[in-house]
């Protein structure tokens, strides 16, 4: 039995020993929380598993304590939510959750996994980046063109995810850092308009994506770093632009097509846009000719259901005077955080073509559909930067 005298010291020994482990901090949040939303239940399923192999090998180098990884993965089969960690030597997918077969482009199901990851208190952190990767066809709403816009899932069905959508989404989560898209014709001023208030930064390609997509052995190391975007973007062209040569033995296992991929800097839109409604002239243009002098990424559009994605700058160069444009341009670049693009980017259809022209950033501009430009006078973009004035 302790006696009574020694009962105090005792207590006061445990105490300090008790209060110096409690002075040891807190681990806080990480840096940066990065969901990569994969889409793949259609046409590009086996790049899905590429990817993700790619993710494991970007994993190991990367700052474990820094960044989550989380991924969802649907290509067809046993849809699931996966957080890779590190274990000793190698990586790990730590299931978090797993999904009946579903929609992964459906609102709610989407909404499902999103919570799952930014709503998630395991997974809070001091910032958050999303990628979006699937098939996808800039701002055109489902049922005005016969491919894509963001998103593609074949369970029972065809089904897509329209930008206002998107939006709809986001409006739940947290401010991202960035948001990247892997897939095809999403440097469009009107979606990246659209995403201006959810984002840091907003990355994409003007283009067709190369069949490969995104090289995230590289990417996934530099996704908590402060200057995330444009790191990735650059590392993203240099991998591409190390093997281009104009096509030649092109394969997906040797993509020699080259690519392009533009960083935009949303907190400068909402001044470009501004910017255009006031230097627009008032009066109607000439579609037909101005689509003959402005430079279109749609190549693969002559295809299928023709849309048309031209360059903005250069569709502004050939509407405003040369005072005006030189204000204008001003803006644009304020907005482009990173734009590059190999000598010709491939395309599905017509093959390689030359990419002389090209500024980064496409912009609609109606052809003979009104269902489409009736669906294209909604968007922001088109009311704010005052499109109207062109009889649009």
């Amino acid at each position: 039995m302790i006696k009574n005298w020694l009962i105090l010291p005792f207590l006061l020994l445990m105490f300090l020993i008790t209060s110096c482990g409690s002075d040891d901090p807190e681990p806080g949040p990480y840096k940066r929380t990065v969901l990569v939303y994969i889409a793949g239940d259609n046409s590009l399923s086996s790049f899905a598993f590429k990817d993700l192999a790619e993710m494991k090998l970007g994993m190991q180098e990367a700052d474990a304590t820094a960044l989550h990884l989380l991924i969802y993965l649907d290509t067809g089969d046993s849809p699931r939510l996966v957080e890779l960690k590190k274990s000793g030597d190698t990586v790990v997918e730590e299931v978090v959750r797993e999904y009946e077969d579903r929609n992964s482009c459906g609102l709610e199901e989407t909404r499902e996994v999103f919570d799952a990851v930014f709503s998630n208190p395991n997974f809070e952190a001091e910032s958050y980046g999303l990628i979006y990767w699937s098939h996808a066809d800039g701002w055109i709403p489902y049922g005005e063109a016969s491919t894509r816009w963001v998103g593609q899932d074949k369970t029972d069905g065809d089904h897509r995810m329209n930008i206002s959508e998107l939006v709809s989404l986001l409006k739940t989560t947290p401010h991202f850092s960035f948001i990247m898209f892997d897939a095809c014709f999403m440097s469009s001023v009107e979606v990246a308009y659209e995403l201006r208030n959810f984002t840091d930064y907003y990355i994409g390609s003007p283009t067709e994506n190369p069949g490969p997509g995104a090289p995230y052995d590289k990417l996934v190391p530099l996704m908590a770093e402060d200057n995330a975007a444009v790191r990735m973007a650059q590392v993203y062209f240099a991998s591409y632009e190390a093997i281009y040569n104009g096509g030649i033995g092109i394969s997906n296992n040797n993509w020699t097509g080259g690519t392009s991929i533009c960083v935009m800097r949303t907190s400068a839109l909402q001044e470009l846009a501004s910017i255009t409604a006031q230097l627009l002239p008032q009066e109607d243009v000439d579609n037909a000719e101005l689509m003959e002098k402005v430079f279109d990424y749609d190549h693969d559009g002559w295809g299928r259901d023709y849309v048309g994605y031209f360059d903005l700058k250069q569709m502004m160069q050939e509407i405003l005077d040369e005072d005006s444009f030189a204000t204008w341009e001003q803006a644009f670049d304020d907005a482009i955080a990173y734009w590059n693009t190999t000598a010709k980017n491939y395309s599905q259809v017509v093959g390689m073509f030359s990419m002389e022209g090209a500024n980064g950033i496409t912009q609609y501009i109606p052809g003979n559909s009104a269902s489409r430009a009736t669906a294209y006078r909604s968007m922001s973009w088109y009311q704010d930067a005052g499109l109207s004035a062109l009889g649009w």
